[in-house]
C-alpha cells in the first residue's frame, strides 16, 4: 500500500526530506518505522517518538490504511 511520511527535526536530518510518499507491506506503524529505520538509519527507537495518522495521534499497533499521511514526532527541546 502506499503512504505518505511526514518526518520532522533529527528524523528529517536523518532522511534528507520532509516527506517521502511509499509503498510498504508493513503490517502496522510500528513495524512501518522499524523498516524506516533500517532504510534512513533513524537512531530513536519508537519509544521515544509520537505518532499520527491524518492528523491525529495513533497507537504503534494500528494497522496501515492506503493513502494516509503519517507523521513521526520525534521529541522536541525547548529553550
Amino acid at each position: 500500500m502506499r503512504v505518505k511520511l511526514l518526518y520532522f527535526a533529527s528524523l528529517r536530518d536523518a532522511a534528507g526530506r520532509a516527506e517521502e510518499t511509499l509503498d510498504t507491506q508493513a503490517a502496522d506503524l510500528r513495524a512501518l518505522y522499524a523498516a524506516l529505520q533500517a532504510r534512513h538509519g533513524f537512531a530513536l527507537p519508537a519509544a521515544r517518538l509520537r505518532v499520527a495518522v491524518d492528523g491525529a495521534f495513533a497507537d504503534w499497533d494500528a494497522a496501515l490504511r492506503e493513502g494516509s499521511e503519517i507523521a513521526f514526532i520525534p521529541p522536541v527541546s525547548g529553550g
